[in-house]
C-alpha cells in the first residue's frame, strides 16, 4: 500500500484535534495521541471494515481502545471519519453530559466497548473474538460466510502488565482466535516513569508462548511498515495476532519520551509548538477539506462493503429461510424465551444449584443462542451444557466454555461475547472467587448489558472447605453495585421464577448465589412466588393475625431456617411473618405501597438473617431491629456444626430475637 502526504497530514489531523480537545478541557492524556496516531489511521483507513453511517453494523469489524486513557484520538478519528460526533463534541471533550467522555464509553457512537481499567478492553476483545466464531460456525455457509469480522485492539504497556492480560491472552492463544489482531503501543513509558523500572518482559516471547502470531514495527511512524503488519495478521489464519509498534511517547511535543507528557496537558503554546514540528500549521479545530475527503474514503468502502453484505444476506434469506429467520431473531430484543414451569411439591429437595443446571438444559435451543461456562468448575457450579463437547478450535459451534482458572477473564470475555450480540452468555465460579472478577462486573453494570454470572457455594454451609472458599463479604460487596442485580434465592421454585427474568432481562448483568446443599421446596413459594420472587420481596409465610407481631426477613438457604424459627415463636406466643428477600434490587423498585405491605412500617419487630456481612440490612430492619450473619471469617468444619458455633439454629436465632425484643 502506497502513502502520500495527504495520508501523513491526516495522521497529524487525528493528532492536532487529540491535544486540542485536551488543552481546550485543560484534562486529559496527550501522550498516547501523539505516538498511536498512524497505527489507528492505518486500521480504519486500510484494514477496519465499518461504515460510519450504521456504526451498529453487526457485521461490522470491532474496535476496542483498551488504553482508554488514549480516548481524544478516537475521538477525532471518528469524528474525521463521518461518525456522527461533532466539531461541538470534540470541544466538549471531558466535560458533563458529553458524547466524549475522559475514557470510552458506549454513548458514543463508534465505540464498540467502555474501556478504562487496563487491560479489560483487551479481556473484552477476546471474548468479541470468540463470538463471532461461534455465531460463524453456526449461521455461516460454504457461500455465504455472514458472520466473517475481525477484532482489532490497541493496547499499552500498562495493559500488558495487568494481570488480565496474562489470562485473556493465554486463552486466546489456546483458541486460536485468528481473527483477534492486537496493536502493541510500545512506548516504553508509564505514568510514573520509564517502563523498564517496572517491566522487563520480552513480550515476544512471551505472546509466542501462548501461541500468537507475534511481529514487529520499529518506527510506528512508518505507515507501510504498519499496513504490511496487520495485512499479514488479517491473513493469518490459525493464531491471534500481536503487533508490537514501537513509538515515542509525546511524539513530536516538548516533553517527548517523558513519562510527564502520559497524562499532564499541553498549553496553548506547546500544543502549537508540537504541531509546528510535525508540519501542522493549522489555527485549533481546523480541519483543511482534503483531509476530510481523505477520511471519507473509510465512509465510502464501508458503505459499499456493508451494501454487499446486506445484498449477501437477502440471498442467504432466500437459501436458509430458517437459519435467516434465527440470525435475525437474534437480536436478543426480538427472541422469544419459553416459559419455565416449576414442577415441584413442598419438601421436595433440590440445591439451587442443580435446578439451574436443569435449566441450562432447558435453555440450550432458545433463540438467544445460549451458551458459557465456568472458570474450571463446572462440574461443581452445574453450569453445563449436556452432550456438548465443548467451544474449540475443533469446533466453535458448542455450547461449553472452557474458560480455565481464569476468573477475570471469563467474565470480561463475557461482556465482550454480549456486547458483539447475537447470543447471551453466562460466566461461573464459586461465589468467593467473584472478587476476582468484581471489576468486570462494574464494567457490565456500567455499561449496561445483560452479562449473566453464576456463582455457587454461597455460604459458610459449604463446611470442611473452609474460611478460603467460604463466602462472608460478596454479598454486600455486588449489592454495592450500581444496576447489578443480584439474586439469591430460597429454593428451585425461586430459582425457576428467577431464571425467567434471567433470559428476558435486557439490560443490565446479573448475578446469581446459589446453595451447594440441598434446599427443601417450601410451601410459601408454591403459593406466593410465582407473585413475588421478580418483587425482589415477598411474604413468603403470613402471621396468623393480620398485623405481625414481627418480622424475619431471609435470603437464599437462610429462608427455611427463618420459617423453623417462626415455628418456635409461634410457641412463645410471637406472631411473625417471614419475608424472603431474594433480590434487594428488584425490591428498592417497587411502589412504596407494596413495600410498606411487605414491611408493614408500624412493625418495628424486625430480623434479618442471612449467612455474610449484615452491612446491607440496616435499611430494612431499623434502628430497632437485629441484623443476625456473620461479620467475621467462617472454618473449616462439618457444615452442621460450624452453622451452629455461628448461631444459625433455629433455637439460637429464637433465643436470640426474644432476648432483644424482651419488654
Amino acid at each position: 500500500m502506497k502513502f502520500d502526504q495527504i495520508d501523513r497530514d491526516a495522521v497529524n489531523a487525528i493528532r492536532a484535534l487529540s491535544i486540542d480537545m485536551i488543552q481546550h478541557a485543560h484534562s486529559g492524556h496527550p501522550g498516547m495521541p501523539l505516538d498511536a496516531a498512524p497505527m489507528l489511521y492505518v486500521a480504519y483507513k486500510h484494514h477496519l471494515k465499518v461504515d460510519p453511517k450504521y456504526p451498529k453494523w453487526f457485521n461490522r469489524d470491532r474496535f476496542v481502545l483498551s488504553a482508554g486513557h488514549g480516548s481524544s484520538m478516537l475521538y477525532a478519528l471518528l469524528h474525521l471519519a463521518g461518525y456522527p460526533l461533532t466539531m461541538s463534541d470534540l470541544k466538549a471533550f471531558r466535560t458533563l453530559g458529553s458524547k466524549t467522555p475522559g475514557h470510552p464509553e458506549l454513548k458514543t457512537p463508534g465505540v464498540d466497548a467502555a474501556t478504562g481499567p487496563l487491560g479489560q478492553g483487551l479481556g473484552m476483545a477476546v471474548g468479541m473474538a470468540m463470538a463471532e466464531k461461534h455465531l460463524a460456525a453456526k449461521y455461516n455457509q460454504a457461500d455465504f460466510p455472514i458472520v466473517d469480522n475481525k477484532v482489532y485492539v490497541i493496547v499499552s504497556d500498562g495493559d500488558l502488565m495487568e494481570g488480565i492480560s496474562h489470562e485473556a491472552a493465554s486463552l486466546a492463544g489456546h483458541l486460536k482466535l485468528a481473527n483477534l489482531v492486537v496493536l502493541y503501543d510500545s512506548n516504553g513509558v508509564t505514568l510514573d516513569s520509564s517502563a523498564k523500572m517496572a517491566l522487563g518482559d520480552d513480550v515476544g516471547g512471551r505472546f509466542k508462548a501462548y501461541g500468537w502470531h507475534y511481529s514487529r514495527v520499529a518506527d510506528g511512524n512508518n505507515l507501510v511498515a504498519l499496513d504490511q503488519a496487520m495485512t499479514d495478521a488479517d491473513n493469518e489464519s490459525e493464531r491471534p495476532t500481536l503487533i508490537e509498534v514501537k513509538t515515542t511517547l509525546g511524539y513530536g511535543s516538548p516533553y517527548a519520551g517523558q513519562h510527564s507528557v502520559h497524562g499532564n496537558p499541553l498549553t496553548a503554546t506547546e500544543c502549537r509548538e508540537t504541531m509546528h514540528k510535525l508540519g501542522w500549521e493549522h489555527a485549533p479545530f481546523i480541519i483543511p477539506d482534503e483531509i476530510y475527503q481523505r477520511f471519507a474514503e473509510i465512509s465510502v468502502d464501508g458503505e459499499q462493503q456493508y451494501k454487499k453484505w446486506r445484498q449477501q444476506f437477502t440471498a442467504y434469506q432466500a437459501r436458509y429461510p430458517e437459519l435467516a429467520k434465527s440470525f435475525s431473531l437474534n437480536k436478543r430484543s426480538d427472541a422469544k424465551v419459553p416459559t419455565f414451569v416449576a414442577n415441584y411439591q413442598a419438601g421436595d429437595m433440590e440445591a439451587t444449584r442443580t435446578t439451574v443446571h436443569q435449566l441450562i438444559q432447558k435453555s440450550a435451543d432458545t433463540e438467544l443462542n445460549f451458551w458459557g461456562g465456568s472458570a474450571d468448575l463446572s462440574s461443581s457450579n452445574k453450569t453445563y451444557f449436556e452432550q456438548d463437547t465443548g467451544f474449540e478450535p475443533t469446533d466453535y459451534s458448542q455450547k461449553n466454555i472452557f474458560f480455565g482458572v481464569r476468573e477475570f477473564a471469563q467474565a470480561a470475555a463475557v461482556n465482550g461475547i454480549m456486547l458483539y450480540g447475537g447470543s447471551q452468555a453466562f460466566g461461573s465460579t464459586f461465589f468467593v472467587f467473584a472478587d476476582y472478577m468484581k471489576n468486570a462486573l462494574r464494567m457490565a453494570a456500567l455499561m449496561n448489558i445483560p452479562s449473566l454470572f453464576i456463582f455457587s457455594h454461597d455460604s459458610i454451609a459449604l463446611g470442611q472447605d473452609g474460611p478460603t472458599h467460604q463466602p462472608i463479604e460478596q454479598l454486600d460487596n455486588f449489592r454495592a453495585v450500581p444496576g447489578l442485580t443480584v439474586f439469591r434465592p430460597a429454593d428451585a421454585v425461586e430459582t425457576t421464577q428467577i431464571w425467567q427474568y434471567v433470559l428476558n432481562e435486557k439490560h443490565g448483568p446479573i448475578m446469581l448465589a446459589l446453595s451447594r446443599q440441598k434446599l427443601p421446596v417450601l410451601a410459601g413459594s408454591l403459593a406466593y412466588g410465582k407473585a413475588g420472587t421478580l418483587k425482589g420481596a415477598y411474604v413468603i409465610s403470613p402471621s396468623i393475625g393480620a398485623q405481625p407481631s414481627g418480622i424475619l426477613l431471609a435470603t437464599g438457604s437462610e429462608v427455611s431456617l427463618a420459617i423453623e424459627v417462626k415455628k418456635l415463636l409461634h410457641e412463645h406466643g410471637q406472631d411473625v411473618q417471614v419475608v424472603s428477600v431474594p433480590s434487594m434490587e428488584l425490591f428498592e423498585q417497587q411502589p412504596q405501597s407494596y413495600r410498606d405491605q411487605v414491611l408493614p412500617p408500624t412493625v418495628r419487630q424486625r430480623v434479618s438473617i442471612e449467612l455474610g456481612s449484615t452491612l446491607s440490612w440496616g435499611k430494612y430492619t431499623g434502628i430497632d431491629g437485629l441484623r443476625i450473619g456473620l461479620d467475621e471469617f467462617g472454618a473449616s468444619g462439618d457444615a452442621d456444626d460450624i452453622m451452629q458455633t455461628n448461631g444459625f439454629t433455629a433455637n439460637q436465632i429464637a433465643q436470640r430475637y426474644l432476648q432483644h425484643f424482651k419488654r
